[in-house]
């Protein structure tokens, strides 16, 4: 089975949401862009939500998220995985990126929001036993994913609108605390 591997993340120094998915799909690898697939509804999202419309080419849409104080990237780096289903990713071949060291850079991000279960449980599995537990809020919102259709486009918009709420609260003096490793 081929070795998949992940791209660099979408942020600057402004973020203060960091949105996680799992790893790209096949077609997301094929065009070097995140959540590339046509179906999937991650940039329909975000064009309801901040104006990174589907519409717009993949540069304007990833300055769209950074302007909005969004960063984009995946918890893992690399692993072995046939097709695009997080399904059926070799447990044991996951590589996690390096997110402890990517929240020290980018330490005015205060809420982490995972695009579907499995970027959730490899987190938690892979990443959060090097954070202290208390420096980040987290939430699983449903897989914006073309095979997760157990849940309308409206609903899921609707639990997406989670990640403003964060955006909308002016930064704190707690939201530029330095992180450190346990």
């Amino acid at each position: 089975m081929p070795v998949v591997r992940s791209f660099a993340p979408v942020a600057d120094a402004q973020a203060r949401v960091l949105i996680l998915g799992s790893m790209p799909g096949v077609e997301s690898l094929r065009a070097a862009q995140y959540y590339a697939h046509p179906r999937n509804a991650f940039w329909r999202i975000m064009g309801d939500l901040v104006g990174a419309s589907p519409d717009l080419p993949y540069a304007a849409r990833t300055r769209k998220l950074r302007l909005a104080g969004i960063a984009l990237w995946d918890v893992l780096a690399a692993c072995v995985r046939e097709g695009s289903l997080d399904a059926a990713i070799d447990e044991q071949s996951i590589i996690a990126n390096d997110l402890v060291s990517f929240l020290v850079r980018h330490h005015r991000i205060t809420h982490v929001y995972f695009n579907g279960a499995t970027a959730e449980r490899c987190f938690r599995l892979h990443v959060q036993p090097a954070l202290e537990a208390e420096v980040l809020k987290t939430q699983r919102l449903p897989s914006t994913s073309p095979a997760h259709a157990a849940r309308s486009y409206v609903e899921k918009l609707r639990a997406w609108r989670a990640i403003l709420k964060p955006l909308a609260t002016p930064a704190t003096h707690a939201a530029h605390l330095r992180r450190s490793v346990k």
